[in-house]
């Protein structure tokens, strides 16, 4: 089969198509033809510097797919060969979702939405789930509060606004002033041009903050949390801030979920929740997916095809 591989750590130069052998499903696992992947910031960085993940012998990136289940291993009772599939498997362990290929443990999959096609499908698991895991389980946002969201039209930020949306909240997202119209599309109630007005001066009383930046916009998002506020941070652990006492402040990373893919799909079955894609590109263009998705521009998500 066809698979994108990291030959050595660098730019998006070092990722290279090769032939590699067609894994086998073992026992609860499935294996799935891959009709697209997502591309996100953590195969960028992944890629770069190989980071935290487990990689195999020769390192495969991507993690969001969509496709269709080729074959089943022993054991596993909730999936059939011909059921269209999506989700994030094995993360943070390298799964090689850039491939037309991918194993997975059958309960990190879940019945991709009918309504989707397998480009929007792909563009769901990993940036959906991070914003279920980070404003569901870890925030538990509730009917009535305000939610502030950075970033807002990036992959996360964009599904972000509207699950914050489905779960009764007042919903505000920072972006730039051309991105606005699509977060009031989107179900923003506010939208903060953050390169005009500083956001911790235009924003107050903030329930919850979801934050995809790090850095110093966490730290200032501590001021405009309300007592009992709490801030979610995405980057990594050293990107949580001290807060002050009446606060809370966490860092949240994404693991598999077929709960939360469920969840994630009836949102989507329902209405309330779409992927915007920004671009589409084939398996063979992997490394200008991460050129575009570096340069920190895109709304939406970027995917890749698998013929």
């Amino acid at each position: 089969m066809r698979a994108v591989v990291v030959e050595r750590w660098g730019g998006p130069e070092v990722l290279v198509e090769r032939e590699v052998e067609r894994p086998e499903p073992g026992l609860n696992e499935v294996l799935v033809r891959v009709h697209a992947a997502g591309v996100n910031p953590v195969d960028w960085k992944t890629r770069a510097s190989g980071a935290l993940i487990e990689w195999g012998a020769l390192p495969a990136v991507g993690w969001d797919v969509s496709g269709t289940v080729e074959a089943v291993g022993p054991g596993v009772g909730v999936l059939r060969p011909g059921d269209e599939v999506f989700g994030m498997p094995l993360f943070p362990r390298q799964a090689g979702g850039y491939a037309q290929y991918v194993v997975a443990p059958a309960r990190h999959l879940a019945p991709k939405p009918a309504s989707l096609t397998h480009v929007e499908a792909a563009a769901l698991p990993l940036a959906g789930l991070t914003a279920w895991q980070a404003l569901v389980d870890a925030a538990g946002v509730r009917p009535g509060e305000r939610v502030l969201v950075h970033a807002a039209a990036g992959g996360v930020g964009h599904l972000a606004v509207q699950i914050a949306k489905a779960r009764g909240a007042h919903v505000i997202g920072t972006a730039g002033a051309a991105k606005h119209a699509l977060l009031k599309e989107l179900g923003a109630d506010e939208v903060v041009d953050y390169r005009e007005t500083p956001f911790e001066e235009a924003v107050s009383d903030v329930d919850v903050v979801l934050d995809a930046l790090g850095g110093e916009t966490a730290e200032r998002s501590l001021k405009v949390l309300r007592p009992g506020g709490r801030l979610i941070t995405l980057p990594g652990p050293d990107d949580v801030p001290v807060a002050p006492a009446g606060l809370h402040a966490s860092w949240v990373l994404v693991e598999p979920d077929h709960l939360g893919l469920r969840e994630i799909a009836a949102l989507v079955e329902s209405g309330a929740l779409r992927p915007v894609v920004d671009t589409v590109l084939p398996l063979s263009e992997a490394a200008k997916a991460h050129e575009l998705g570096e340069r920190g521009r895109t709304t939406g998500k970027i995917v890749l095809t698998v013929d």
